[in-house]
């Protein structure tokens, strides 16, 4: 089966386009986490210069300037740097901890506790991901932009993992606690879960750099979106955890 990492695939994907929105999809059995996004991109990037695309729109993430081994992030990263490589107008689309991610854990929200691998007083900024819908379908529907540049995404909030059970507590009408996972658990679970050990590691990396503030420095002086942690809470936590 042809996939989007074949260059003749994408080739005619991209023939007569005009605008191009790139989304790496995730791959947590691939044994070379690096190798797999620039893997997946390299086509595209070829196809864009081959097939004259003038814009591309991507999902990243903050924290380009973090300068160190960010997991995950890296990787979305490099494939930043590699879709700029190209000369394309580029509009990066940088997201903090999508707040999507904690329903895997609704069973446990709805027992009274959540877990992370990060450090329960560090600030974890979140984004909502129909704010990414919106963020993207306003720079897909402009034709007028040029040039290279990076779009912040994220919530108004500046939460803890201890302020968001506190925030949950109070939109669920009941006590919910968080639990920190510590790291090497956290990876051990993931490995159990079917990840790959590149794949793994990235998400314990990824962790790491959150702990250490990778998002702040952007997220400082970024406009927030519109939805803020207890709004979704109340939209989608809550009934999802009825």
């Amino acid at each position: 089966m042809k996939t989007l990492s074949d260059t003749d695939t994408v080739n005619k994907a991209f023939d007569g386009a005009d605008t191009v929105f790139w989304l790496v999809p995730p791959n947590p059995a691939a044994e070379d986490l690096n190798g797999y996004y620039l893997g997946f991109t390299r086509p595209a990037a070829e196809a864009v210069r081959q097939q004259g695309v003038r814009r591309v729109v991507g999902v990243s993430s903050l924290g380009h300037d973090y300068g160190r081994n960010a997991g995950n992030l890296s990787a979305a990263f490099a494939m930043d740097d590699l879709i700029e490589d190209t000369g394309v107008a580029y509009r990066s689309l940088r997201m903090s901890f999508f707040m999507e991610n904690l329903l895997m854990q609704a069973q446990g929200i709805k027992q009274g506790v959540f877990s992370l691998p990060n450090s329960a007083d560090r600030l974890l900024r979140l984004v909502a991901t129909p704010d990414i819908a919106a963020a993207a379908a306003d720079v897909l529907s402009d034709a007028s932009w040029s040039g290279q540049a990076s779009i912040p995404v994220l919530s108004p909030d500046a939460l803890t993992p201890n302020d968001m059970a506190h925030t949950m507590s109070e939109v669920l009408g009941r006590p919910v606690a968080f639990q920190q996972t510590p790291l090497g658990d956290f990876k051990a679970t993931m490995l159990q879960y079917g990840l790959s050990d590149s794949w793994a590691q990235g998400l314990v990396d990824m962790a790491t750099a959150q702990n250490d503030g990778i998002y702040e420095p952007e997220a400082a002086t970024a406009t927030p979106s519109p939805t803020t942690f207890a709004q979704w809470c109340e939209q989608v936590l809550k009934p999802a955890t009825a």
